[in-house]
């Protein structure tokens, strides 16, 4: 078996560098952390820029709007983007890895039409609206209600950490369409929609976090109206439709984060070098450790990749086995980057100091652990559920 990138491969790899080289320069500065108006204008910006020269949905389908790439060209990408420096999806991170590949695999053809443009062009952000403060980890207990009222839901209940909230245009919305009661499993009786931000009765309170900044926010629903049309899948099927969004949100999501995490290792062994600690035995053997781990994540990011692709586009189980261990991983890097930093680790203002803060909610964001574990057991090892 010839594992070599072929001839057009390799083309694809070049004219990419050579569209980097020439676009970068022309970003404008980077904005504040903390100027999420900013960020989004800057996200959006550059989601264009890939828009108009061919790269954005690079992975999507061709029917989606996107451009049909093989799992070997996407990865491409990701390693070459993430190699110069470019921006990650910011953002577009909800629309353009969880919303948007949903809808281009459960939506109608008017759905797509309307929402799957937008997200590809950087003109619209979504948020998503899953967990609620009596449901994180235990999705499918989730009280938000919708009533059906004629073409339309009435939809009353709140949110928490519903990512990018507060710059949104649409959410991606679970609510209960059918009440929760002893003889029926809990998961059934949820829906899927699409919520528009500025709708009546939508109000949005951003969270700060240990970072400093407001990714996240609490969003009340007060009566607030959805149209049915805008319902992704069947009623009371957005459990199912749910489990799509999640497979993508685990299994390809984090993908440009593994080349941005080996690009860290290898910034943090110039800087141990430079810094006298390189001579620290113990320090290198968790680098070095720290490199076979992201190297087989990275690994596990083409299988997961190349199944997406070959059971038509869907990630599967094997996304949670990815989570489980780059959020863990994740974690382990940065605190090496603290044992390297020294007393600087203290300092919020120094590099790599923001990512370890942001770095312990991995292991609760997208599925906690021991959910994953759960998952893993169940699905893979064919293990009986927990009672």
């Amino acid at each position: 078996m010839d594992l070599a990138f072929t001839e057009d491969e390799e083309d694809f790899r070049h004219r990419l560098r050579a569209w980097l080289a020439d676009a970068l320069p022309k970003l404008p500065d980077r904005p504040h952390p903390a100027d999420w108006p900013g960020r989004r204008a800057y996200d959006c910006g550059w989601q264009r820029m890939l828009h108009d020269a061919g790269y954005a949905g690079l992975h999507w389908p061709e029917d989606a709007g996107g451009r049909g790439a093989t799992p070997t060209q996407h990865l491409i990408f990701l390693e070459e983007t993430e190699r110069a420096g470019a921006p990650y999806v910011g953002a577009g991170f909800v629309g353009l890895l969880h919303a948007g590949p949903t809808i281009a695999a459960e939506g109608t053809p008017e759905q797509r039409a309307r929402w799957l443009p937008p997200i590809l062009r950087g003109d619209e952000v979504w948020c998503q609206g899953f967990s609620e403060p009596d449901a994180g980890s235990d999705l499918a207990s989730l009280r938000t209600r919708a009533v059906r009222d004629g073409d339309a839901y009435v939809i009353s209940g709140s949110k928490i950490w519903t990512s990018h909230a507060e710059i949104a245009d649409w959410c991606e919305l679970l609510v209960r369409t059918a009440p929760l009661n002893a003889d029926t499993p809990k998961h059934r009786g949820i829906t899927w929609l699409a919520m528009p931000m500025d709708a009546p009765g939508v109000t949005v309170r951003p969270l700060r976090t240990l970072a400093g900044t407001a990714e996240f926010a609490e969003v009340f629903l007060d009566q607030v109206r959805v149209p049915v049309t805008n319902r992704v899948g069947a009623e009371n099927d957005g459990w199912r439709v749910t489990m799509v969004t999640l497979s993508f949100e685990r299994g390809t999501a984090f993908v440009g984060e593994v080349v941005a995490c080996r690009r860290v290792l290898e910034a943090l062994a110039r800087t141990a070098k430079a810094g006298g600690r390189w001579d620290d035995a113990v320090l290198r053997r968790r680098l070095g450790r720290l490199a076979a781990e992201c190297a087989a994540l990275w690994r596990l990011t083409q299988w997961n990749v190349s199944e997406a692709q070959r059971t038509g586009g869907v990630p599967g189980v094997g996304g949670s086995v990815f989570k489980l261990r780059f959020s863990q991983v994740r974690q382990e890097l940065y605190e090496a980057a603290a044992e390297v930093l020294g007393p600087d680790a203290l300092d919020a203002g120094q590099e790599w100091i923001a990512d370890r803060l942001s770095s312990l909610s991995y292991t609760i964001a997208a599925g906690t652990s021991q959910i994953q574990r759960n998952i893993v057991a169940e699905r893979i090892l064919g293990l009986p559920k927990g009672r």
